[in-house]
């Protein structure tokens, strides 16, 4: 039955709830309506377990982006994994991972997050690892490690919440605050939980497509933009965010400036764009986080279908210095892939422009250390660095393999990315004029712009000088936090053991505990008695002196 039906209904319904979440997100901006859902699931004596939707115009539009994105991955999806046995397979969990997606976004209550929250974790494992072999299941494990830990983080939140008598964030204390901020950081791969996001590549391209933009990256930063929108956090959280966000954005810059596999490249641009919206939450700047957010998931969307074009052009091909001229003959996807590059970078009036640069700018407006503005500083010069040095080796460079021309004669091999187009061009001018709130940010006086430019211009003049980037172990394996990750088993079975050994007591396993141990082995083996004079003798004379010490004293 599911050979019969139509390989696009997917897209079809994902298009439609777009459209009417869209609609339904204008009809709200003007009138301020916000709705609260309570499902009640079951009823424990005088507690009352409630499912609770939460409908405003943050979880309208975000959702109406995913579905967007959504429906331009499966499309694309259609012509890429056409030829896959299991292809049905692979979309009924690609659309699992969206619906537990939207059950997160418009989750009202920690128990209906935590739907959503072990809905995605599930599905990326299921998604990362669809390829099963050893990279796949290696990053697999190590993606459902680090997001297990989040889960017990949001887990233990609950718990503390219901140990203080309380349902809501608002008014809580610092270490509860403190947890659900570091189930956040967990899920967006902030630094030191970073280790999951490159080595979740190894899943099909059009999973990368969304992982990396709207949807399970994306996650954590949407729950803290819920959370800490409407609270007072203290300063020791403040210096969390601010310090997990510009490291974050300052490691992916520098391990993409030395990487040289394609997918992998694209990764650390996330990973250092995820670093900017949570060091704008560190700053209080939520909706601008928000609108980062936003403008992000169209441009990596439409790198990433890019990409996938380019590998299917190349046999498999990842690596930059052997894809030289891979476009060249296609220049619509050169537009696109020039284009998506150019946004990240942060051009003028490109949609990343619009929320990147008012972060930087609140940045150098606030009461912030000098150190966390010189590492974001730095970080901004690198994304265009990397993005240069990209260009460089896919458009300038010779040619060195052998390519393949795929069949371009069909529109929806193109309709993807055209929407996308549209969307990483103009959707962050497009929401500045629709939503007010956006609005303050976006006014810039003539000298910041003019610093943030020639910014963008440093970075510029150091992509296209950097000839050659010799590799570091260390950034190679982003400061040793993939081998610390990977070996967290072995690292864990050992510091069991040694607890073991010190909650028994330091000498009581050596020495008391060993020797009786033996003595009960040894005596128990009675058919050994007459032959083990050794033993017996020594228990004997132990007897002996035993017997003389109780009848001397």
């Amino acid at each position: 039955m599911l050979e019969r039906i139509n390989k696009q209904r997917f897209t079809v319904l994902l298009f439609l709830s777009s459209v009417f979440g869209g609609l339904s997100y204008i009809w709200s901006l003007p009138n301020f309506l916000n709705f609260l859902f309570n499902f009640d699931v079951m009823m424990i004596s005088t507690t009352t377990l409630s499912l609770s939707l939460l409908v405003d115009k943050i979880s309208l539009s975000f959702s109406s982006l995913i579905c967007f994105i959504s429906g331009c991955v499966f499309m694309f999806s259609r012509w890429y994994m056409k030829d896959d046995v299991f292809f049905w397979r692979f979309t009924w969990i690609l659309l699992l991972f969206v619906m537990s997606m939207n059950i997160l976004v418009f989750s009202g209550s920690l128990m209906m997050l935590l739907v959503g929250w072990d809905g995605l974790g599930v599905t990326s494992f299921a998604l990362i690892i669809y390829y099963e072999s050893k990279a796949s299941l290696r990053a697999g494990f190590m993606t459902l490690l680090i997001n297990r830990i989040g889960d017990v983080i949001i887990m233990s939140t609950m718990v503390f919440l219901t140990l203080q008598g309380m349902t809501l964030l608002v008014g809580g204390n610092m270490y509860m605050l403190l947890l659900f901020c570091l189930g956040g950081l967990t899920k967006s791969a902030q630094y030191p939980f970073s280790a999951w996001l490159p080595a979740a590549m190894a899943a099909p391209t059009p999973v990368s497509a969304l992982v990396h933009s709207s949807t399970l990256v994306t996650a954590g930063v949407y729950i803290l933009i819920r959370g800490l929108n409407t609270i007072n956090i203290s300063t020791e959280i403040v210096s969390i965010l601010l310090f997990c966000g510009a490291m974050t954005s300052l490691l992916g810059g520098l391990c993409a400036v030395y990487e040289n596999d394609l997918k992998k490249i694209i990764a650390y641009s996330t990973l250092s764009q995820l670093g900017v919206m949570m060091f704008s939450l560190g700053l209080g700047l939520p909706f601008l986080a928000l609108l980062h957010l936003y403008t992000h998931a169209m441009f990596k969307a439409m790198l990433f279908l890019v990409a996938g074009f380019m590998l299917m052009m190349s046999y498999g091909v990842q690596d930059i210095r052997l894809l030289g001229s891979v476009l060249k003959n296609s220049p619509f996807l050169l537009v696109f892939l020039n284009t998506s590059s150019l946004c990240l970078m942060g051009v003028p009036y490109l949609s990343a422009y619009f929320s990147k640069h008012a972060i930087l700018v609140n940045m150098m407006a606030g009461a912030i250390n000098i150190l966390s503005m010189i590492v974001m500083v730095v970080a901004t010069i690198l994304s265009s660095v990397y993005m240069i040095r990209m260009l460089k080796n896919l458009n300038w460079s010779t040619r060195v393999i052998t390519l393949t021309t795929p069949p371009y004669n069909r529109l929806y091999m193109y309709s993807p990315l055209m929407l996308l187009y549209m969307g990483a061009v103009y959707f962050g001018s497009m929401m500045n004029m629709m939503d007010p709130v956006y609005t303050t940010y976006s006014i810039l006086p003539l000298y910041v712009n003019l610093i943030m430019n020639s910014l963008l211009f440093v970075g510029v003049l150091m992509g296209v000088f950097i000839y050659k980037s010799k590799g570091v172990h260390g950034l190679a394996t982003m400061f040793y936090l993939v081998p610390l990750w990977q070996n967290s088993t072995q690292i864990g079975n050992f510091l069991v053991h040694k607890s073991k050994s010190v909650e028994v007591g330091w000498i009581e396993p050596f020495i008391y505990m060993k020797s009786f141990s033996m003595f009960l082995t040894n005596l128990n083996k009675k058919s050994l008695w007459p032959n083990s004079s050794f033993s017996f003798t020594v228990y004997s004379i132990g007897f002996m002196f035993m017997m003389l010490y109780y009848v001397t004293y």
